[in-house]
């Protein structure tokens, strides 16, 4: 698996060494990976300051390797180039959600997986849209290394190898971050918030220009947010430590009875499959 530098990685450069339990395709991503863990972009994760260690780094590539060959797979017997894929950065149990991040991986001309997605540069309330390989997506500490691959009908496909592959792919785009946006609401925007406007622009790329309009789409087509609760001490608390945390965007009676509504892995999931969207979630251990 090769893979193109993402929109901050330069450079790359080739191991000296390798564990006989990674695939030599990926071996080439190393240099990439370490480039870009060292630009500490990430969503869906907890953005602690911990160093990158082999075993770390060996689990990621292989989950990419084997993540690859579910998707090239799935090329092989359905044609497939689009799919949802998301992650395990976090642990979200307390809020009946497992993964904590998606963006939408793409086969390229050239044969390897790509994956747009929006990630949040720690310690900041900014966030950008970066196109990685599966090596980079997965090259985080993450709570379990799973990864879930959903497969949208072949006109969502369509629709979206378009969009992403264009520079419409940056059309809502928004830079302030929070990673619990309100997902109605136009002041941040979060990873998996942009994924689901973007899915919705790539849709009816004609009509759809602005972020209002994605989710006018969204809300016709029925998706209906995670409704978190989140206690005001653990509001303040987070508002107070992390930059990339914020709740101001949200109404006033759903924070002032705990309700956080926001865009997650899991609700969009069970929306593309119950609108026939999609087909039903596979797992890749």
């Amino acid at each position: 698996m090769t893979e193109e530098n993402t929109s901050i990685v330069q450079a790359m450069a080739p191991m000296q060494s390798t564990s006989s339990h990674i695939p030599n395709p990926l071996i080439l991503a190393l240099g990439a990976a370490l480039i870009a863990w060292a630009g500490s972009a990430e969503a869906g994760r907890s953005c602690e300051n911990r160093p990158l260690t082999p075993e770390v780094m060996a689990k990621g590539l292989n989950l990419a390797a084997r993540t690859s060959k579910a998707l090239d797979a799935e090329f092989q017997k359905n044609g497939t180039q689009v799919v949802l894929l998301a992650r395990q950065g976090q642990d979200l149990s307390k809020y009946d959600l497992k993964y904590s991040h998606y963006g939408w991986a793409y086969k390229t001309p050239a044969g390897p997986w790509r994956v747009a997605h929006k990630l949040n540069e720690c310690g900041t309330a900014g966030g950008h849209v970066y196109r990685q390989g599966l090596g980079e997506f997965f090259l985080d500490d993450m709570w379990r290394y799973e990864a879930v691959i959903q497969v949208p009908v072949p006109a969502v496909q369509q629709a979206l190898l378009n969009f992403l592959t264009a520079p419409s792919v940056l059309r809502l785009q928004t830079e302030p971050y929070s990673m619990v946006s309100y997902v109605w609401g136009m002041k941040y925007q979060q990873s998996n918030q942009w994924a689901t406007e973007t899915l919705a622009a790539a849709m009816d790329p004609h009509v759809i220009q602005n972020r209002a309009q994605a989710q006018a789409w969204l809300q016709a087509k029925g998706y209906e947010p995670s409704s978190l609760i989140i206690r005001a001490f653990s509001r303040l608390g987070g508002r107070m430590t992390a930059a990339n945390i914020a709740f101001d965007d949200h109404p006033n009676d759903k924070r002032y009875a705990s309700r956080i509504e926001t865009v997650t892995v899991d609700s969009v999931t069970q929306w593309l499959q119950r609108t026939q969207m999609a087909a039903a979630v596979r797992v890749v251990q």
